[in-house]
């Protein structure tokens, strides 16, 4: 397992597993079968409704709360509601957090981004930063900020490679965290030739050069999966790194292409949209 250490000297585990679309029974199975497999990061979010289970799941497995590494997201409905972050801390059913973020540019997310320097300073969470927030965005919350943020969440895969934003948050010590890792499962990215060529030369899958391409790149990352079989593939990725030529072929895939792109509009729902949080088992 690799760590990357954040700023004010967190340790974060470098890749970790996402609960995005997964209902609390599948989140709960798939939290503690990655935990089975040696991860120690789970991601989750007051949108994905599955927090509950997700604390569980950490509550359940019988590892140090200390070694693992928990991060939520907090929703633009919930930005001005002061109560926000316990609420989320409430659902988890825990004492603290390791990361919690805003989940997306929308409504009023400076007042947001105050609850979270807030939580910061009580104690209930370790560090803060952004989920889905552009370079523009993040320089405006950096100039108003008190507690930068740590990390940046971003969608992220060898067809939408970011360079721009990752040399940005590279300049300001923000580590990039990349969601869609494989490209939502495209077959398409997972067929390509050079990571059939690559696979067969390391000994590996298709997904776990992906997987490691991200690392070698400098890239955290969250991998969701219900598989049992992918999940420990996902973590078995210390053991070789690619080489420079071959970095350079899978920087050729870069399509600018992104499988979520929001509009305006849907920043606007997002900001109106209030989760049925209270209904989560």
């Amino acid at each position: 397992m690799g760590f990357l250490t954040l700023s004010g000297g967190i340790r974060m585990p470098l890749v970790g597993v996402g609960t995005f679309m997964l209902s609390p029974d599948e989140a709960q199975a798939s939290v503690l079968s990655a935990f089975a497999a040696g991860c120690r990061l789970v991601d989750t979010a007051n949108a994905y409704m599955n927090e509950k289970a997700v604390g569980r799941a950490v509550r359940t497995s019988g590892i140090n709360r200390e070694e693992i590494f928990v991060e939520s997201k907090l929703w633009p409905s919930f930005y001005e509601q002061p109560d926000g972050v316990e609420r989320t801390m409430a659902r988890l059913g825990l004492d603290y957090l390791d990361l919690l973020l805003l989940h997306h540019p929308a409504g009023n997310y400076p007042a947001g981004y105050t609850q979270l320097e807030a939580a910061v300073r009580s104690g209930r969470v370790r560090a803060i930063g952004l989920s889905n927030f552009d370079i523009p965005e993040i320089r405006e919350l950096l100039r108003r900020c008190r507690i930068r943020p740590s990390v940046i969440q971003a969608e992220l895969h060898p067809y939408c490679q970011r360079w721009e934003l990752a040399d940005f948050l590279r300049s300001e010590g923000i580590v990039l965290q990349a969601w869609y890792p494989l490209g939502h499962g495209d077959p398409g990215l997972l067929s390509e030739p050079v990571f059939r060529e690559l696979a067969a030369k390391y000994g590996k899958t298709p997904a776990q050069i992906i997987l490691r391409w991200h690392v070698d790149a400098g890239h955290a990352l969250v991998a969701g999966s219900r598989d049992p079989v992918h999940l420990r593939e996902d973590q078995n990725i210390f053991d070789f790194t690619l080489s420079r030529p071959d970095m350079a072929e899978i920087r050729k895939l870069d399509r600018g292409r992104s499988y979520f792109n929001t509009t305006r509009s849907m920043l606007n729902s997002y900001a109106a949209f209030v989760p049925p949080v209270s209904e989560q088992k």
